[in-house]
């Protein structure tokens, strides 16, 4: 384990500094802009209270930064959990500062606060987002990872691992499996490869398995026999070793907001809220989708000319391409694209149907045939759906939302499947920000019922922002 508590230490080594460098350079920033370069002898006082109260300033901000843990391991690489840390430690800093300025009627100047919050949080953010993509980039080949053993039933050993293998800016590695009470045909699990280390359902027994894989944390996941006591023993033993004990229930697919927690008799109850498909939340995504698709269109009003000129000029047809789609409820709407494609497409999909390089349900080729020179642009960064705005503002679709299919796909759909019907369809969702056309089927399905189960107005915001980076990237349309 020494290789791990390495990469910890250094990670949290650099945080400090990085921490202590925005830290002041805010705060030394904010102090300059309040009293300049040059020292006024008519303010000497004044001067010398601030230096005081930026150097109280620049200790207390890293220390709230450590004592909010918004530098702890587990919560580095993914995820907003380390955001919202570093957010909340800040504002309850200022926070403070502004109640204890209150109480003792001391005037703290509004230059000086008004520079060192926004400038210093919004610095210490992107330094930790810098430090998530290097972290992430170690990830991806296998280093600065938590070596994981994964307690459970094989099916749910093989679920858990699979996630943990496509999300490896979680951190963590499993390295192998241990199947209390079961006796496996095999020394290894058959779907995820992992060696079985054991299945005696002791604590002993699971803490040598430990030993033996140098395992950093264990992750309890479903399907597990073990008796409540020997668990409560083994998260003891891990607690002395300073190992972390993680719990996997058999959710799928649940976001954190959905999930709260009960202490009923010492039993931590899982609460699993019913995802609010209707109501409150429905108008106010309605009311968000008439606003800033309101807005994008004036905004957007000139490069819509532009695009509608250019498409009209690149080859001869009509501008828009309109099409059948099925929308909320299964109900058929018409989807309104720029054409990128020459006007009889439909005519040679018999002949391109042996070259299909989409995802079995989804017909698609890269190098279409039918797609014209200006087509192959628009598709590139996404600006074919500009006109769906007008979709969107209608009520048929909405800014955010499942990929809107065709009629033929609804048909091919399985029960389950059907799920993406119970929202409209989106001009953008999980779909355009996570591979566009080069995501299986599969993956698309999973996508796409993920948002249907756990939407919500601040998700659709950063599916939003996400959605800028990648079609400025312009990977994965075709």
């Amino acid at each position: 384990m020494g290789v791990t508590d390495d990469w910890r230490a250094r990670t949290s080594l650099i945080l400090r500094l990085s921490d202590a460098l925005v830290i002041v350079w805010a705060v030394i920033g904010a102090y300059v802009v309040r009293f300049g370069l040059e020292p006024d002898f008519t303010m000497m006082g004044s001067e010398a209270a601030y230096g005081i109260l930026s150097l109280v300033l620049i200790l207390a901000w890293w220390i709230m930064l450590g004592a909010w843990n918004s530098r702890q391991s587990q919560i580095l690489g993914s995820g907003a959990e380390e955001y919202k840390r570093v957010v909340a430690a800040s504002l309850w800093l200022f926070g403070l500062l502004a109640i204890f300025s209150y109480v003792l009627r001391i005037d703290t100047a509004r230059g000086f606060v008004g520079f060192a919050l926004p400038v210093g949080l919004l610095g210490l953010l992107l330094s930790r987002w810098l430090f998530r993509q290097h972290l992430n980039l170690r990830r991806l080949v296998g280093k600065s990872m938590s070596r994981l053993l994964i307690i459970g039933g094989p099916s749910a050993v093989a679920h858990l691992a699979s996630s943990l293998e496509r999300s490896k800016g979680s951190g963590y590695l499993p390295v192998a499996a241990y199947t209390p009470g079961l006796h496996p045909l095999s020394t290894s699990e058959p779907d995820s490869g992992l060696p079985i280390l054991g299945n005696d359902p002791t604590s002993a027994s699971i803490l040598n398995a430990i030993d033996e894989c140098q395992a950093d944390a264990v992750a309890v996941s479903a399907g597990v026999q073990l008796h409540p006591q020997t668990l409560r023993h083994l998260g003891w033993e891990l607690a002395s070793r300073n190992l972390g004990l993680i719990m996997a229930p058999a959710l799928t697919d649940v976001a954190g907001p959905r999930i709260h927690t009960q202490q009923i008799a010492g039993l931590p109850l899982i609460h699993v809220t019913t995802p609010a498909l209707e109501g409150g939340q429905g108008v106010a995504k309605r009311l968000f989708d008439v606003l800033a698709s309101s807005l994008l269109i004036i905004m957007l009003s000139p490069l819509l000319v532009l695009i509608a000129v250019i498409v009209r000029l690149g080859s001869p047809g009509p501008i828009f391409f309109k099409q059948e789609r099925v929308g909320l409820g299964g109900l058929p709407f018409r989807m309104i694209k720029f054409r990128s494609m020459v006007v009889d497409a439909e005519a040679y999909l018999d002949e391109l149907k042996h070259q299909n390089e989409g995802n079995g349900v989804l017909f698609k080729i890269r190098d279409d045939p039918r797609v014209t020179r200006v087509g192959r642009i628009l598709r590139k960064y996404s600006l074919d759906e500009l006109p769906q705005l007008f979709n969107v503002l209608a009520g048929s679709m909405s800014l955010v939302g499942p990929r809107p299919p065709l009629p033929q796909e609804v048909e091919a759909y399985e029960h389950d499947v059907r799920r993406r019907l119970l929202v409209k369809p989106g001009l953008t969702g999980l779909w355009q920000v996570s591979g566009r056309s080069t995501l299986s089927w599969q993956d698309s399905v999973r996508l796409d019922l993920y948002y249907v189960e756990n939407w919500s107005l601040a998700g659709d915001l950063i599916i939003i922002l996400r959605t800028v980076r990648a079609v400025l990237r312009g990977t994965g349309a075709y």
